[in-house]
């Protein structure tokens, strides 16, 4: 989609924009209008809106953006209360919309060990006895982030590359430990976290799971996907850490410059915790939420839960969410041939098709979007399979379906997405993060035809946003944006650079295609007249400096309905 302004305003807000032109066309008569809240000034404004894609200032009144144009145009709408934002020629954008992330995971993240920054497994078991020094028999250690692959030494011994367990058992003898991988989908156990979950040599993985076994047929402390389940931490969270979960997600956001978080999954028990919060006026971001949950739960719950705009606009829930194959980091992505590095896999089918084809239904029944994380080229030929068949019985009605991730794709799969109509939400960022060693697992050319194909999705006229699955990344809107128009990986070199975004897509992506991908392109996702006065303040202009200085490009203000949620020291 190409930037836009919606057709939808509400009469007032046009006959807003009606008087707003008429007088400001006058020869030199102050136009008469209401003191507004909120004027940003001596700056530039890109709007992401075709029918003025630039300006220097913006009025707001209330939570509502009223008026764009010059910074004479805007003195008008100046009163003594008026709160005035001097740009001092930085850039204006939308709010950045997060199109793919787990809310309640980037607030988990900051409470548990980080291990994002690991370079070796001598590294994790160093961090994870200072936590044992500081807790007491029986305390749960939990942490995420590693990845074997970003280690710069093999682990020894090891099984596929991944270390066993009987090094972290050692530090660890009465704390259960649980360290979940950098990408969600393979959890490392340590003897005690095995223990309480009953897991010995005997022990089945669930289906679509799998248990590494070394030599002797004993586990080894590596579980992936649905088999993660068994070494969980079983014991629910507390309300209140619950709570800080969603406080400690939205100083992350909010200092990154997101004003709208689309979160990809949560149970209804959490849904409703954050719905309390927000009716408490507590919620400083807006979240639109994918159902997750069992099947027996979404037939009981999708009808009460269907929520749009509620709290003043901070919360809607409008997906249901399903996982068809595991993460490409893992070997748990669903392939059509085997990995080239672990040539007896294909990796797994980690949801019965039964089960997302009943959820289609569910979808259809109560207006829900079905939302299906699809890594593999199996696992997205599968999706778009189960769309079609879906999208027969729609009657023509618009769905805007939703594979997450689209990550690997046969080559023949790629008109389908724009023939159905169906969003490809992806995540730019994995690109250069995980680009180093895709080749590995995929081989030379099934890795250039097929990985992160954003470029010729776009051109084949497939909406596309843009998302960092935080906490599998750092949330910052500004490190994907930058991967979707650089394709720099760490190592410095450019992964297939023919599949690079312009500097406008990457944009639209961030902000108008993510409301588009959501239904709500009506009041967000450009500084349009008439929409939520949602938007982010950035240091530079990340629409004409060179690459090299797009990585210093800092969040100055983050504005959500008008309110300046974060302002850089």
């Amino acid at each position: 989609m190409a930037f836009q302004s919606s057709n939808s305003f509400s009469p007032a807000s046009l006959f807003l924009a009606a008087v707003v032109v008429l007088s400001t066309l006058s020869q030199g008569c102050a136009p008469r209008v209401e003191p507004v809240d909120l004027v940003l000034r001596g700056g530039k404004i890109a709007t992401v809106d075709e029918a003025q894609p630039y300006a220097e200032a913006l009025a707001v009144r209330g939570d509502t953006l009223v008026a764009v144009g010059s910074n004479d145009e805007m003195a008008a709408f100046i009163g003594e209360e008026t709160r005035v934002l001097e740009l001092e020629g930085r850039l204006a954008i939308p709010g950045f919309i997060e199109g793919h992330g787990h809310f309640l995971g980037v607030g988990l993240a900051r409470m548990q060990l980080n291990l994002n920054s690991v370079q070796s497994w001598d590294e994790v078991i160093a961090l994870v006895a200072a936590a044992v020094e500081e807790a007491s028999p029986g305390d749960w250690i939990e942490g995420r982030g590693w990845h074997q692959e970003k280690w710069t030494t093999l682990p020894e011994p090891n099984v596929q590359g991944l270390p066993t367990h009987h090094s972290l058992s050692a530090i660890s003898p009465d704390n259960p430990v649980v360290l979940r991988h950098a990408s969600g989908h393979a959890v490392f156990a340590n003897a005690k976290a095995m223990e309480l979950g009953g897991v010995n040599a005997d022990t089945t993985a669930p289906e679509g799971g799998e248990i590494l076994l070394d030599a002797a047929g004993e586990p080894i402390g590596v579980f992936r996907e649905t088999a993660g389940y068994l070494v969980s931490r079983k014991s629910p969270r507390s309300e209140d850490e619950m709570r800080r979960q969603v406080e400690l997600a939205s100083e992350e956001c909010l200092a990154k410059g997101i004003t709208s978080f689309q979160d990809a999954g949560s149970s209804f028990e959490e849904i409703d915790l954050i719905k309390s919060v927000a009716d408490e006026g507590g919620l400083r971001l807006r979240l639109w939420m994918m159902v997750r949950d069992s099947s027996e739960n979404l037939r009981q719950g999708l009808a009460s839960h269907r929520w749009t705009d509620h709290a003043n606009g901070f919360l809607s829930v409008g997906g249901i969410k399903h996982s068809i194959d595991g993460a490409l980091g893992s070997h748990g992505a669903w392939l059509l041939e085997p990995y080239t590095d672990l040539p007896e896999s294909t990796g797994l089918n980690t949801t019965a098709l039964a089960t997302i084809e009943e959820s289609a239904q569910l979808a259809l029944e109560h207006g829900y979007q079905l939302c299906v994380h699809a890594i593999g080229d199996r696992a997205n030929r599968e999706t778009l399979d189960i769309f079609e068949a879906a999208y027969e019985k729609s009657a023509g009605k618009e769905l805007r379906w939703r594979v997450e991730h689209a990550q690997h794709l046969n080559p023949e799969e790629i008109p389908r997405f724009g023939e159905l109509g169906v969003i490809a939400s992806m995540q730019a960022v994995h690109c250069t993060s995980d680009g180093p060693w895709v080749p590995t697992r995929l081989g030379e050319e099934r890795a250039r035809e097929g990985a992160y194909l954003w470029r010729t999705l776009l051109d084949s006229g497939v909406v596309v946003t843009n998302g960092t699955d935080a906490p599998v990344e750092d949330v910052s809107a500004l490190a994907s944006y930058t991967s979707s128009v650089t394709r720099r990986m760490n190592n410095g070199e450019v992964f297939y650079g023919d599949q690079v975004m312009t500097r406008e897509e990457a944009l639209e992506a961030y902000t108008l295609s993510a409301a588009f991908a959501a239904f709500e392109e009506d009041s967000k996702g450009s500084l349009s007249p008439g929409k939520l006065a949602d938007i982010t303040v950035l240091s530079q202009d990340i629409l004409t400096v060179p690459d090299e200085e797009l990585p210093a490009t800092e969040v100055v203000y983050t504005i959500v309905g008008g309110k300046v949620e974060y302002q850089r020291d």
